[in-house]
């Protein structure tokens, strides 16, 4: 955003080979002073603290309501797009829940969630509903397929796959 701004105040943008650099590998790094793009071996300290997915086959988050539910996974971004592919007793695995998702949450067997409190939309609903829901995972999107069998198990607020 930074650069756009000086750029449309006469500054020049980036270089096009700072812009390929970017192109090939590259971090945003933002902190109470700003933003900074890092590049090339600036970048080799970043990946060190990103986690790896490679090897992980669970997750762990915090209860919203209690059970344990085996299923198939389903990964939900757009509810209104994808409802089709969502069955009675499948898993609701997705980033967070809003009202739209209330459809899908009252077919599913249980839900899951990247982020959300104790207080978020997929917590206050997985109470209403009487649902077995794990909340603010953090990675479950990214390491959950569609159809790897899962355990939800919000007893022990842990998610682990059982067969892909």
């Amino acid at each position: 955003r930074e650069e756009l701004e000086l750029f449309l105040k006469g500054k020049p943008l980036p270089s096009r080979a700072e812009l390929a650099a970017r192109y090939k590998n590259s971090s945003m790094l933002l902190d109470a002073s700003g933003s900074k793009i890092l590049t090339g071996k600036n970048i080799s300290a970043i990946k060190k603290i990103i986690p790896s997915f490679k090897n992980t086959s669970s997750v762990t988050g915090q209860t919203a309501y209690k059970g344990l539910v085996i299923g198939p996974a389903k990964i939900i971004f757009n509810p209104l797009k994808e409802a089709s592919k969502f069955k009675k007793g499948d898993i609701l695995v997705t980033g967070m829940t809003r009202p739209e998702f209330l459809p899908l949450m009252h077919k599913a067997g249980a839900v899951v969630t990247d982020a959300g409190g104790i207080l978020s939309h997929a917590a206050i609903s997985a109470r209403e509903m009487i649902k077995p829901t794990i909340i603010g995972t953090k990675f479950a999107t990214k390491i959950f397929k569609d159809g790897d069998i899962i355990e939800v198990d919000a007893n022990k607020g842990i998610v682990k796959i059982i067969k892909k």
